[in-house]
């Protein structure tokens, strides 16, 4: 046989054997073994000495062309076989979109702390600042400088957890009263402060009482603040809690650290002043205790009570998000109870 013919007869001999390939790895044995230095092309080419000079390049050229066709059909079945391979893989990974997507449980922020954010927001909105102070407090602080001495019998109705002698887990936000006004340089502006945090105080755990709680201390400090002024922010704040047709009173009340000391109540968003079971049928509910700042805890902190006054008020998230939500459990905050915390996703 020729050497003409035996590369012709290489030729179709390896695309038959592409063509019959059923695994990329065959592919590439026959790659080597058709096409490499060892290959049967080569060992033909060895003959080309036998060839007329005349003819060589001819053969030449048929040797090139040959090892061109093999590595086209290969190239060719292995882009086949990759197609295949991807479509079997599609199919067995094949998602259907129509199906509906699984549900998946989105937390959401515990009511509580939606309800304390809303009260910062409001604020923060009426040029307040928030200060969050320190849960664990000293004396001096917690209590005498908010004019409750060591003798004082209000001390009996906060008694609470002591660390030492002097350091104690506080029970009012009102405890960062002191060190607001002390620190704030009052020729760049007025004090205008919120306290929102955690208090402790030793009390029975029972449906209306717990002995951790939340609570939100205000302060305004400036020249020629008045009861107006208290009246007023706390109006606008009940408003935005409870609904726009809200209407507050003050009934007075004793706070060491205030004179004069007042209750507030709001007029009742469930009946409309009318009576009902939440208002206990008198058309108001109770909902914080406020009042001017004393003059004492004014001077305590270096504040000249004849040129300087105050407006202080105390309020509880936990009893405004029971009134604002129905809730009749202050505990259920408390238990972590998916089934009660996911009823209040985006509420405010």
């Amino acid at each position: 046989m020729s050497l003409n013919d035996k590369l012709k007869d290489l030729r179709k001999n390896g695309i038959n054997e592409a063509k019959r390939a059923e695994r990329l790895q065959e592919l590439n044995d026959l790659r080597v073994n058709l096409l490499g230095k060892k290959g049967p092309i080569t060992k033909a080419l060895r003959g080309m000495k036998d060839v007329p000079a005349e003819e060589r390049p001819e053969i030449g050229t048929l040797a090139n062309n040959v090892k061109k066709d093999i590595q086209l059909a290969i190239e060719e079945k292995m882009s086949e076989l990759n197609e295949q391979m991807i479509a079997k893989k599609l199919e067995e990974e094949k998602i259907d979109v129509t199906l509906p997507a699984q549900s998946r449980n989105i937390g959401t922020r515990h009511i509580l702390k939606q309800t304390i954010e809303d009260i910062e927001e409001f604020f923060i909105g009426l040029g307040y600042r928030v200060d969050a102070g320190h849960e664990v407090e000293e004396d001096h602080y917690n209590f005498e400088r908010l004019n409750i001495p060591k003798d004082h019998p209000a001390r009996d109705m906060q008694d609470t957890f002591y660390l030492t002698d002097e350091l104690l887990m506080r029970t009012q936000t009102s405890a960062q009263e002191g060190r607001d006004m002390e620190s704030h340089d009052f020729s760049k502006g007025p004090l205008k402060v919120i306290s929102p945090g955690v208090v402790y105080r030793r009390d029975d755990d029972d449906a209306t009482h717990s002995h951790q709680f939340h609570q939100i201390e205000g302060l305004v400090v400036d020249k020629n603040v008045s009861m107006a002024d208290l009246k007023g922010t706390l109006e606008a704040l009940c408003r935005h809690v409870f609904g726009p047709n809200r209407e507050i009173r003050f009934r007075p009340s004793y706070f060491p650290f205030t004179e004069p000391s007042v209750e507030v109540d709001v007029s009742c968003f469930n009946c409309n002043g009318q009576g009902c079971r939440i208002c206990k049928y008198t058309g108001w509910i109770e909902v914080l205790g406020a009042g001017l700042s004393h003059p004492n805890v004014l001077e305590m902190s270096g504040i000249d009570s004849t040129v300087y006054s105050g407006i202080a008020f105390g309020l509880g998230p936990e009893r405004f998000a029971m009134l604002k939500y129905g809730i009749t459990d202050i505990r259920d905050f408390y238990l972590n109870d998916v089934r009660f915390l996911e009823q209040f996703k985006g509420v405010n």
